[in-house]
């Protein structure tokens, strides 16, 4: 049996360099591999997408129960699409374009997604006639996008990265309004309370909404290096598409009218990134119970030279394996020739959320040894409760993450009146800071720049939502010194 390797652990802390730790916590873990080749292009691991596809089912799940529909689009768009609405046309600088098959020009090229509306509304358009065919409700999901990022992280930025977006229709403003709210549930049930990731809910400045929509509104974190992690974003779109792309219904005074619309985007990426940066710890990986690809992991406590006695002990742990796994549970068998600390401090690494270790004590007594990933000390069972005591330590688990993942979003609010006080602040201190700002409306948009500049990166996230904190009456902007008519929160990103 080997001893563990000195690389194979995590070499740096959390707390001293997030960055590396974040790396050497996707490689090591084995969520991705960024040796593909191609800068911004990763390969997803087993491991990794596995958990991709844990939040993918949270995802269509959450928005199913609200009436979407799934559907798939293809993976390019027409270049005259994607300049129909003006402000939507931004996204053309950063998209890739296919231009040639083989040795030969395209007539028409095309661009790969970078995100849905230019694909889809044009179908929307022939559609949907009647007020009869509203409200609809469709979705594509476990699909990628593409965009030109100059820097990528693995799921944080990429040139390629999975993406879920919801398209919806309807027939008056107030039904579009009620969706952006059941988007923001959808926002609280799978990221804070599946995932256990906290969050402010920010309404966008109208100089950083989604290029064509009217509003925006987004779920911000917080992660261990003081970055915000946007972590999904919905859109009132208003009437801005259906007049570009003429989706028109004939409305029940047989009139004809343009379409409401909104559409979701929950960071798949962004969702994972929070989950490995947030709950991970020096040990490597901590999961949700719910979502770990290896629930339970036995271990068999063997001695050499013990032949008749290690088989008593590997027949039990398989009786442990059977009883577990017949009651659902995900449960892999580690008999491999490694040592128990080996094994220990690779599934630590993976984050599995229960360990059970099975030794000639254990096997003789009929007990079974457990250590929970979010504790220190191990605890001891009898057989007879193994279920009992599974479903408790899967509970304790969960328990255990949120509230830690509370305690460390807690409190990671600062509020500040002047520049000079910003800087300084945003230099120190991990995670936002709350400032008087004259405008969120276009006119306080050189403020915003002046801001960044100022604070080499610190961006105006936009104001609290549903409720703004309140300004103080004689707050003035912390740039233009003009009256403050907004509190807003400002950090630096990725």
């Amino acid at each position: 049996m080997r001893a563990k390797e000195p690389d194979e652990g995590i070499t740096v802390t959390k707390k001293e360099n997030f960055s590396e730790w974040y790396t050497q916590i996707v490689n090591k873990a084995e969520l991705a591999d960024i040796r593909f080749g191609i800068q911004g292009f990763i390969v997803h691991r087993p491991w990794g997408f596995f958990l991709i596809k844990k939040i993918y089912e949270y995802l269509e799940a959450a928005v199913e129960a609200q009436g979407h529909l799934p559907f798939l689009f293809p993976s390019v768009v027409k270049e005259e699409n994607l300049h129909k609405e003006k402000e939507h046309a931004g996204f053309t600088p950063n998209v890739f374009w296919v231009s040639e098959a083989g040795d030969k020009k395209i007539e028409e090229r095309f661009a790969l997604r970078p995100t849905g509306e230019a694909q889809i509304y044009p179908l929307y358009a022939l559609w949907f006639r009647s007020h009869k065919d509203l409200p609809f409700k469709g979705y594509q999901s476990r699909i990628p996008a593409f965009r030109n990022e100059m820097t990528t992280r693995p799921f944080l930025r990429g040139r390629e990265f999975m993406f879920f977006e919801t398209h919806d229709v309807f027939n008056t403003h107030e039904e579009a309004l009620e969706q952006i709210e059941q988007d923001l549930a959808t926002c609280k049930h799978v990221i804070e309370e599946k995932v256990h990731i906290p969050f402010f809910y920010f309404q966008r400045p109208q100089w950083d909404k989604f290029k064509g929509a009217d509003n925006t509104y987004t779920p911000d974190t917080i992660m261990p290096d003081g970055k915000r992690n946007q972590l999904a974003s919905t859109h009132d779109l208003g009437q801005n598409f259906s007049k570009a792309f003429t989706i028109k219904v004939k409305g029940k005074d047989e009139k004809d009218q343009f379409a409401w619309q909104t559409c979701f985007g929950p960071g798949v990426w962004r969702i994972m990134a929070a989950l490995i940066g947030i709950h991970g710890d020096d040990k490597g990986l901590i999961i949700p119970f719910d979502m770990a690809p290896v629930q339970i992991v036995v271990i068999p406590i063997l001695f050499a030279g013990k032949a008749d006695e290690g088989k008593e002990v590997l027949s039990f742990c398989r009786q442990v394996v059977k009883t577990l796994t017949n009651k659902g549970y995900r449960v892999t068998l580690d008999d491999s020739s490694e040592s128990p600390g080996y094994k220990y401090n690779k599934w630590e690494m993976k984050g599995v959320p229960v360990r059970l270790e099975i030794g000639p004590k254990e096997t003789k007594a009929k007990t079974v040894s457990a250590a929970l990933r979010t504790k220190e000390k191990r605890t001891s069972f009898v057989l007879a409760d193994l279920t009992i005591e599974i479903a408790h330590a899967a509970a304790t688990i969960d328990k255990d993450i949120h509230a830690r993942a509370e305690a460390y979003f807690a409190h990671n609010v600062r509020s500040v009146d002047t520049l000079d006080t910003l800087k300084k602040t945003l230099h120190t201190h991990r995670g936002f800071v709350t400032v008087p700002f004259c405008s969120v409306d276009f006119d306080g948009e050189k403020c915003s720049d002046v801001l960044k500049a100022e604070t080499d990166g610190g961006n105006v996230c936009g104001t609290l939502y549903p409720e703004e904190d309140r300004v103080k009456q004689g707050q003035i902007c912390i740039i233009c010194k003009k009256e403050a008519n907004h509190l807003v929160y400002v950090a630096k990103s990725y």
